[in-house]
């Protein structure tokens, strides 16, 4: 596409030595890296709010990030943005042969468990190149947000059938790590405790939502989008009464955080 050369000559010129942007000049494949994933929420947002022009908008600064990093690989002769495309390519072939070649998939589950054991060999073979032994729980990354983390680690081991079958035991494992974390609270413990007791409450709980099938991560940006609207309900009914959030009595905030639910069922 010549939309796709133009961007990449773009992109090349604002890297050039003598007429290039400084501040593209100066950038490394770590200092970008904040930007990136900054770009990458503001795709996400743009989804949530159904902004398909915003979305389109995002997405072109996200491609361009795509490509400040296969430039400033290029110039140190790792790989180009081509190699990048014909791995993408590669990968997709090789994940998909129930589309691509002649497997034959009856349902969700054989693609699931289809999907984990190609991305297993893969895996492996990464391993055998960098002369590392496997880990069936390798290469998920440690950078992203901890509650996707859980939930790749727990999808991951339930491809091995590491996990529970039935809804119960699930909700039981929350009801005894919160009984759990309770003791520790009221007992003499130290705070290292209660955070590892907060942590597995936490994680029973991305397995609920696991077994649920509701994305956890998804379902907390909500409720945090809900509580900011009703707060600022609360913020705004606050000053239409000429009161400001550090002079309101808990029982007045109390009280306009109910009348910002009914509002908002009302809606």
């Amino acid at each position: 596409m010549k939309e796709i050369n133009e961007l990449l000559s773009i992109m090349k010129h604002l890297r050039d030595p003598e007429v290039g942007c400084p501040w593209d000049k100066k950038q490394t494949f770590s200092s970008i890296g904040a930007y990136t994933l900054e770009e990458v929420y503001e795709v996400l947002e743009s989804i949530e709010s159904n902004d398909m022009e915003g979305l389109c908008d995002e997405l072109g600064d996200l491609l361009f990030h795509i490509a400040f990093y296969a430039e400033m690989a290029e110039e140190q002769g790792h790989f180009d943005f081509r190699q990048i495309a014909e791995k993408v390519s590669s990968k997709l072939k090789r994940r998909h042969p129930h589309v691509f070649a002649d497997k034959i998939l009856e349902n969700d589950k054989e693609l699931s468990l289809s999907w984990e054991s190609i991305k297993q060999t893969e895996r492996e073979d990464k391993a055998r190149k960098n002369n590392h032994k496997s880990r069936f729980l390798d290469n998920i990354s440690t950078n992203m947000p901890a509650i996707m983390r859980a939930e790749k680690l727990q999808k991951r081991a339930a491809t091995v059938d590491f996990d529970w079958l039935e809804l119960k035991p699930v909700i039981e494992k929350i009801e005894e790590e919160l009984d759990e974390l309770k003791a520790e609270i009221n007992g003499q413990c130290r705070e290292t405790e209660i955070i590892e007791e907060m942590g597995d409450l936490l994680f029973s709980c991305v397995n609920l939502s696991r077994h649920i099938k509701v994305n956890p991560e998804f379902a907390l940006r909500q409720a945090n989008y809900k509580f900011e609207s009703r707060f600022r309900i609360i913020e705004e009914k606050l000053e239409a009464e000429g009161l400001t959030l550090a002079k309101a009595s808990a029982a007045q905030m109390e009280a306009l955080w109910e009348v910002a639910k009914a509002l908002e069922n009302q809606s």
